[in-house]
C-alpha cells in the first residue's frame, strides 16, 4: 500500500471521528477561529471600521447642525434635534452594518474559500453563519458606543445603566434578526451584484419611511402607516424614549401609531418577533446550502 493511500485513510479516518463525536467544545472552538479570521480581515483593512464609525458621526453631527434652530418641543421632548436623531442613527447604522453581512460570506463563495470551509470535518456548519452574526454584532456595538459617546458630548445626555442594558438588546435584537436577513440573500442570490442591488434599495426607503428622521406626527398619513409597519421603528422608539426617561417601564408608550399606542413592552415583543421570523424564514434556506 502506498504511502499517499495510507494518509489519505488516516486523513478519513480522522474526518468520521471529527464529525462522530461532535461536542460545544469544538463547536464553540471552530466558530471562535471562524470569528477571528473576520477580525483578522479587519485588523487588514481598518478603513473599513474607520468609515463605518466616521460616517453615522458625520450624520449625527450635520443633522445636529442643521435643524438646531428648529423650536423646542417641535419633536416632543427632545432637547434638541440632536437627541432626538440620535436613537435613528444608533438603529440605522447597526440596521446597514448587518444588512451587509452577506458581502463577505458572499465573497468567500465567489472566491472558492466557503467550498473549503463546507468541506472541512466541522462539527457544524452553522459555525460559519453563527461566526458572522459574532462579528457584524460586534462592530455594531463599538459604532454605537461611538454615538453615544459623541451624542452625549453634543448634550443629548445618557440613558441610565439599565436603559444602556436594554439599548445593547434592542441592537442586538434588530442585528440578529437582520443578519439572518443578509446571509439568506448571500446564499440564494447568485452574486454579489445582485447583494449589493438589493442592500442598495432597501438601505434609504426603509430610512425615511421610518420615525428615524421625524415624528409620526410629521408624516402624511400613508407614510406614517408604513413607518409603523417598519421594523426599524420599533427600535427606535425604545431607544428614544430610554434617552428622553430616566425613570421607565415596559407599559410607557412609546409611539402613537395610527391604530393605537404602542408600549415599550409591546415594540420589544414586535422587534422579537420580526427576529425570530427573519430565522424561521432563512434558517431552511441557509440548512439547505450548507449541508
Amino acid at each position: 500500500m502506498s504511502s499517499s493511500s495510507i494518509q489519505n485513510n488516516q486523513l478519513q479516518q480522522w474526518k468520521d471521528d471529527a464529525i462522530a463525536s461532535p461536542g460545544f467544545s469544538e463547536f464553540l472552538q471552530e466558530t471562535l477561529a471562524l470569528t477571528k479570521r473576520l477580525f483578522i480581515q479587519l485588523q487588514r483593512r481598518p478603513s473599513t471600521l474607520a468609515a463605518g464609525i466616521i460616517q453615522p458621526l458625520m450624520w449625527l453631527i450635520l443633522f445636529g447642525a442643521l435643524f438646531q434652530n428648529v423650536p423646542q418641543g417641535l419633536f416632543g421632548d427632545s432637547i434638541n434635534y440632536g437627541q432626538f436623531i440620535g436613537a435613528g442613527i444608533i438603529v440605522f447604522t447597526a440596521f446597514g452594518g448587518a444588512l451587509n453581512a452577506g458581502l463577505p460570506v458572499m465573497f468567500d463563495r465567489e472566491f472558492g474559500f466557503l467550498n473549503r470551509l463546507l468541506v472541512a470535518p466541522l462539527v457544524s456548519r452553522f459555525s460559519i453563519v453563527i461566526a458572522s452574526a459574532l462579528f457584524i454584532a460586534a462592530m455594531s456595538l463599538v459604532q454605537t458606543a461611538a454615538i453615544v459617546g459623541l451624542s452625549a458630548l453634543l448634550g443629548a445626555g445618557l440613558p441610565n445603566l439599565a436603559g444602556l442594558g436594554l439599548m445593547v438588546a434592542i441592537i442586538l435584537m434588530l442585528v440578529l434578526g437582520v443578519t439572518a436577513f443578509s446571509l439568506g440573500l448571500a446564499f440564494a442570490l447568485p452574486g454579489h451584484i445582485e447583494l449589493i442591488a438589493v442592500i442598495f434599495v432597501t438601505n434609504l426607503p426603509l430610512l425615511f419611511a421610518s420615525t428615524a428622521l421625524v415624528p409620526l406626527s410629521f408624516m402624511p398619513r400613508w407614510l406614517s402607516i408604513v413607518a409603523s409597519l417598519n421594523p426599524l421603528s420599533y427600535a427606535i422608539e425604545p431607544i428614544r424614549y430610554l434617552y428622553l426617561h430616566n425613570d421607565w417601564s415596559f407599559s410607557n408608550i412609546v409611539m402613537q401609531a395610527p391604530w393605537g399606542d404602542i408600549s415599550m413592552g409591546v415594540s420589544l415583543m414586535l422587534l422579537t418577533a420580526f427576529c425570530g421570523g427573519a430565522l424561521a424564514l432563512t434558517y431552511p434556506l441557509i440548512n439547505r446550502r450548507i449541508a
